[in-house]
């Protein structure tokens, strides 16, 4: 191994594993190609492994690198806007030319209008606009498009209307048409969204950091909380990555948009509750980080304060015991309570959070039957339709609450039997009902075994005797 492939080598093991844009560069410091990568370390050690090397293109390419750089992203989309940033601005030798035809989209910046929109389009045209890309990925260019949007709530009419709309109710644009936000402010957002499109999202972090420290000193409480929740928006999808899991962009946008939430639904908790005639009831809360389980975080719950059959007090008890636990314990509290049940269920589950000071926290619930999406913040119910993201979200979340539960509840009910069967002979006690269970392993091997086993297994003479007793009749 040469001493250049070992440094390479090297820088690669200090590469890290989450989406962003590779940059190889040559023995001059050029930039010889740039590519992006759901897991950085991994697709860039791909180009030097062994055997790798499948054309003399990248044969030549391997051999010219000589260092290599990367930027980090939130997502794969996040990384496709660097990725075509940078290939127009050093046009790299080893990328593939992209045409600027009809064949890739690009976003396009109307900066030539007083206030500027975002969007995407397939006609580049020489109307003064700012133009970005082409990109070749046209899924991954709206989940961007849709994180952008996010982020910087742009205008989206394209003539400017007499009143707010739908768009800034929901926290995507900032109401220009009503003068809701001034011409400058409206322009430092464009500023703010053309240095996340070069790639420079660090240091529009760090400015917006500074603002807000300014902003607290002058007491202007409200431009700083603003600026607060830009941070986070840029901030808190990097610190969600779960190995090789990533962010379900569209459907916690859906969310978030069908709910009003106040805030993107990452984190999100769900309980359920399973019983048969209100006997070993059980709940269950499952919790999924971006639209991906965290199994680490699920938690059950056997229900202790309730009796008979009422799924209303269960969820009370139940979102009582994980909440007090939380506050106690000063950990995060979810972006969304989810409960498994109709109406009712809701009302008990945020009256529940309201006694423990707990109102602000959103709260839905979804009816299995027709699919009912319930919220305080909706007049009428959402009927999610079949085959739609959000349903399939939904369903996601629920199904694994109620698989947890049903799973908890059935191991009780396998104990409680155990524990009935055995429990009702006369001289076996938890003791020597583990050890009967560990030995024969089920009801119907003990009831199996002869007295010489039963004897083997550890049991005196009356023991034994009382069990084969038991389950044959002296015999």
């Amino acid at each position: 191994m040469s001493s250049e492939t070992g440094k390479l080598r090297d820088k690669i093991k200090g590469l890290p594993d989450t989406p962003g844009v590779y940059k190889f560069l040559d023995s001059k410091g050029r930039i010889i190609y740039v590519g992006k990568a759901r897991r950085l370390r991994r697709r860039v050690a791909s180009y030097f492994q062994p055997g790798r090397v499948t054309s003399g293109r990248l044969e030549l390419l391997v051999s010219e690198t000589r260092d290599i750089q990367f930027i980090r992203a939130s997502s794969e989309a996040e990384a496709l806007i660097y990725e075509a940033g940078l290939i127009k601005d050093h046009r790299p030798k080893f990328n593939i030319e992209l045409k600027d035809d009809k064949s890739y989209p690009f976003l396009k910046l109307t900066v030539n209008e007083k206030y500027p929109r975002l969007f995407m389009t397939r006609r580049r045209l020489k109307d003064g606009a700012a133009y970005y890309g082409p990109y070749v990925n046209v899924k991954l260019l709206k989940e961007a498009l849709s994180f952008m949007k996010r982020v910087f709530p742009l205008r989206t009419c394209r003539t400017p209307r007499k009143s707010v709309c739908l768009e800034y109710h929901i926290g995507q644009c900032l109401g220009p048409c009503e003068g809701k936000v001034s011409a400058e402010e409206y322009a430092d957002m464009v500023e703010q969204l053309k240095t996340f499109l070069e790639g420079r999202k660090d240091d529009l972090i760090r400015a917006l950091e500074e603002r807000m420290k300014r902003f607290s000193r002058e007491r202007e409480y409200e431009k700083a909380l603003f600026a607060k929740r830009r941070i986070e928006a840029l901030t808190a999808v990097q610190q969600l990555h779960d190995r090789s899991r990533y962010p379900m962009f569209g459907e916690l946008d859906e969310l978030q948009n069908a709910l009003g939430l106040p805030s993107l639904p990452v984190a999100i908790e769900c309980f359920d509750i399973s019983s048969i005639t209100g006997k070993q009831a059980v709940g269950s809360m499952v919790r999924f980080v971006a639209g991906r389980p965290r199994k680490t975080d699920y938690r059950k719950f056997r229900i202790k304060m309730v009796e008979g059959m009422d799924d209303y007090s269960m969820i009370r008890e139940v979102v009582r015991r994980r909440f007090s636990r939380l506050l106690e314990e000063g950990k995060a509290l979810p972006d969304l309570v989810l409960i498994d049940g109709g109406k009712g269920h809701l009302a008990v589950a945020m009256k529940e959070l309201s006694a423990l000071g707990l109102g602000g926290v959103p709260v839905a619930s979804i009816a299995k039957e027709r699919n009912h999406l319930y919220a305080a913040s909706l007049e009428h119910p959402i009927r999610l339709s079949p085959g739609s993201r959000l349903l399939h979200l939904i369903q996601r979340v629920r199904d694994e609450a109620h698989r947890f539960a049903i799973t908890y509840h059935r191991r009780l009910r396998r104990k409680e039997k155990f524990e009935t069967e055995l429990r009702q002979i006369s001289g076996v006690g938890p003791i020597r009902e583990k050890l009967l269970l560990e030995k024969f392993g089920s009801i119907e091997n003990i009831r199996n075994a002869s007295r010489q086993e039963l004897r083997e297994a550890g049991l005196n003479k009356r023991a034994a005797k009382a069990i084969m007793d038991h389950f044959h009749g002296g015999g």
